[in-house]
């Protein structure tokens, strides 16, 4: 579940974690009230769960009332990346000398917490960081209560901060650790964390996704409900049909029956340098109406151009598969679908499909 900045930056300041001042409104009016109340000048940002909110016009730095209002008013009720604002966080304008950024996350491949630090930070951060790794700070624990002020030492230290500075930010990352296991978090970071000009270290931005299967023991998390952005329109449309759907960047779908088959399938349509638009997995047994519903789904994302189906039929019948993908043809936004069929009817099923003058493939490679 990912938590909204404000309401990372309420439950982490709870953890005595330096958080700026600031006041979360709903009204262009609210805003300049908050504003006045924490000192001119602030800086509006748009409360929605999505990367790249600066890039995309949702944080706005404002010097005057007026300058508030507007910025407030353009971006409440306003659409940001296909999403909603609903309200905006008016917020203390930090005096920054140096952004960084500093976070824990789990890492699956080595079935461990990841702590990660960069000495940039912000919105290039990805950039500078693939374009400079060993900037990059990495330290893995198998268990984070192993997490020990001398190891939020040893960051600040990789970071180039020495003496009290040192000890400051050690801390920082120690709060922030705890704070990690406390929650059931996937991820806690701040990008960036800012050191100031008058010596302080500042989360000037806080971001959280708490595991779902914790929320029955994180009731203060579940309270607060999804943020505005976890999920995308068509990713709620499945959500409620009941299939497994996430959005990507690229421009290919990818379909297939199985997490794991899916996520193998984006793998190799990534080796053959095509990005992903998406993966849906319509899951073990899926009927005729599961597949077509499904791709109608994926056909109606404007980024696809063409689709990967991946079946390897078990308890899914290949008959039942054909039957879905002709279903669904008959969409007005179908795209070119490219099909392999293995498995339970895999005869019937191909011979269903190539007599509709549809391509189906036995391997993958083949595609």
């Amino acid at each position: 579940m990912k938590v909204v900045e404000y309401q990372s930056k309420r439950i982490l300041a709870t953890y005595q974690l330096p958080i700026p001042r600031g006041k979360y409104v709903v009204t262009p009016e609210e805003a300049v009230r908050a504003a006045e109340e924490i000192g001119l000048p602030v800086v509006v940002k748009a409360q929605v769960a999505i990367a790249g909110r600066g890039k995309a016009g949702g944080i706005v730095k404002a010097s005057t009332r007026d300058e508030v209002y507007k910025a407030a008013q353009r971006l409440i009720g306003s659409t940001l990346k296909g999403i909603r604002v609903p309200g905006v966080l008016v917020e203390e304008c930090l005096p920054i000398k140096r952004e960084i950024f500093l976070g824990f996350t789990i890492d699956r491949g080595s079935r461990s917490v990841a702590c990660l630090a960069a000495g940039v930070g912000g919105v290039d951060i990805e950039r500078a960081v693939r374009e400079r790794p060993e900037e990059l700070f990495v330290m893995r624990f198998e268990r984070l209560e192993r997490f020990r002020l001398y190891h939020g030492i040893r960051v600040a230290r990789f970071l180039g901060y020495r003496g009290p500075a040192a000890v400051e930010l050690g801390k920082i990352a120690y709060k922030m650790a705890i704070a990690f296991l406390q929650l059931d978090a996937e991820l806690l970071e701040s990008n960036p964390l800012v050191e100031t000009t008058d010596g302080r270290f500042v989360m000037a931005d806080a971001r959280i996704i708490v595991d779902d299967n914790a929320l029955f023991r994180q009731k203060e998390v579940a309270e607060i409900g999804e943020a505005p952005g976890a999920e995308t329109e068509l990713e709620r449309l499945a959500r409620e049909q009941g299939l497994s759907y996430v959005d990507l960047d690229g421009y290919v779908g990818v379909v297939g029956n199985g997490a794991g088959l899916v996520m193998a399938t984006i793998d190799l349509v990534r080796e053959a340098g095509l990005p992903p638009a998406c993966f849906l997995d319509i899951g073990g047994g899926a009927s005729r109406e599961r597949v077509e519903r499904g791709l109608r789904l994926v056909y109606s994302n404007p980024r696809v151009k063409a689709v990967v189906m991946n079946i390897l039929g078990g308890i899914t019948r290949c008959t039942e598969v054909a039957e879905g993908v002709l279903h669904a043809q008959q969409d007005p936004s179908y795209k070119p679908t490219f099909i392999r069929l293995r498995g339970t009817l895999e005869e019937e099923g191909r011979k269903i499909l190539q007599e509709r003058g549809i391509s189906v493939f036995m391997e993958l490679d083949e595609l």
